[in-house]
This record gives C-alpha cells, structure tokens and sequence, in this order.
C-alpha cells in the first residue's frame, strides 16, 4: 500500500508575527501537490488562523496542543473547538515535551487523541522512549506500551486517518538522533503493535514518521528506509528553504 508521506515542521515557541508570515509566502507555493507529500506547519496557537488564511493549495496548519474538554474552565488552554474553528486540520498529541515538561501522561494522551477524532481532526501521537530506557534495552517495550495506552477505546474507524511520530526523547533538540535502521526498526514494531491491536490492513494504512535531530544532512538516509513515511522535525525546519528541501527530498523519494 502506497502512504502519502508527511513533513511536519514543529515550531515549538519560536518565531514572531512578522517571521511566521515570511515563513509562510516562501514555502506555500513551492511545497509538493498535498496528493504526493503532506507538508504541515505546527506554529504557536495564536498564529493559527492567521497562518491558516494565508497557507496556500498544498501546504497544511496544525496545532501543537489541545486540551480534550470541548469546553470548560481550563485557563490558558485551546479546546479542539478553537483549533478546528481557526482553521486547522492536525494537532501533535502527547509531544515528548508536553510529557516530560507538563507531566502529561498516557490517560491524557488517550484523552486527547479521542478528542482530536471526535472533533475530526488528525491526530500525530507522539511516542519515544528516554536515554535510561534505551540503554536498558526496552525501547520495543517501552513504545508498544505507550501506543497500546494511547489507543485505548479508540475505534478502528479512526485508524486510517491517524499518524505516529516516533520520536525518542534522547534525540529531542540535542543533535543525536537515531541511525535510520534504528528508526525503522522501532516503526516497524509500532506497526506490528497496531496491527495486534486492529489488523495487519488497517496499520498498513497508518503513516508512521521519525522525529529527533532531523537535518538536511540526514533527511534522505531517514526517507529511504521503506517503513518510514516521513519526519516530525524541530529546529531545522524553522527555515524556509530546509523546510521547502525536506519536501523535496520526500516527494523525490517516495514517489
């Protein structure tokens, strides 16, 4: 089965009004057909219905975070009500940043990703294990163990349209990453878990991407591994120009 490959830039809390709309004029015309490469952009919620009005035919806005109340008393959060009323069509779910920094842990995963189905929107759930589970040698584990949570009571309806991003907290914004063939192998495993969970075709249908210390230098050797279905990158992708090359790079690839 053919998968459309993603390239997701997370812009984290970087770039000003200003920066995000010269970010936007650059790479809005010049990023493949939707139909080859799903190119999204991740900007600070406040920027979303701005960048939203201005993203071209091809290019795609995402959140980087909803709480999984459609409504409530939750000061300082997004509902999954403002995020699709702003625009945009994909939310990151379970971030290793939101997990290690806001102590989100897997109950509210699981309740995100519900929300983000509900509210029809595509989830990217966030899954990677720590430096201290790597060299205990319980990464398979350790990420079966995060997916099986994450999809609790998640019906198998919503499957084809959900996309995982493996990214091991080890390879977060500090230049290591891991080798390609590491990375295949745990999206491999990641595969066979929501195949146990739902059936070997409904996870064929499920796009599965590396995130962790992504740069133009490696990009290629990443894509090139058959199970890898494109990348969640941070920092490099804040420029234009690497953000327009890893599109390139993946419709080059995976076409």
């Amino acid at each position: 089965m053919k998968r459309v490959p993603v390239i997701a830039a997370n812009w984290k809390m970087y770039k000003s009004k200003d920066e995000a709309l010269e970010f936007i004029f650059k790479v809005n015309q010049a990023v493949p057909s939707n139909e080859v490469v799903e190119s999204i952009v991740f900007p600070p919620a406040v920027f979303l219905n701005l960048l939203v009005k201005r993203e071209g035919e091809n290019l795609r806005i995402g959140a980087q975070n909803m709480h999984y109340a459609d409504e409530g008393a939750f000061t300082g959060e997004n509902s999954p009500m403002h995020v699709k009323t702003a625009g945009a069509e994909y939310v990151l779910v379970g971030h290793s940043e939101r997990r290690i920094y806001y102590n989100e842990v897997s109950e509210t995963v699981n309740l995100k990703l519900i929300s983000a189905f509900r509210n029809d929107l595509i989830p990217i759930l966030c899954v990677g294990e720590t430096l201290e589970i790597k060299e205990e040698k319980r990464t398979q584990e350790f990420v079966n163990h995060q997916v099986e949570k994450a999809l609790i009571n998640v019906d198998k309806e919503y499957i084809p349209k959900l996309i995982v991003a493996y990214e091991p907290r080890w390879a977060i914004g500090t230049g290591k990453n891991a080798t390609a063939k590491e990375a295949s192998g745990v999206i491999t495993h990641i595969r066979e878990k929501i195949a146990s969970l739902y059936s070997k075709e409904l996870s064929e249908e499920v796009r599965i991407i590396y995130g962790g210390s992504v740069k133009p230098s490696n990009i290629e050797e990443i894509l090139k591994e058959k199970e890898i279905d494109g990348a969640l990158i941070g920092g490099a992708a804040l420029d234009p120009e690497n953000f327009i090359f890893f599109t390139q790079v993946a419709e080059k690839i995976k076409k």
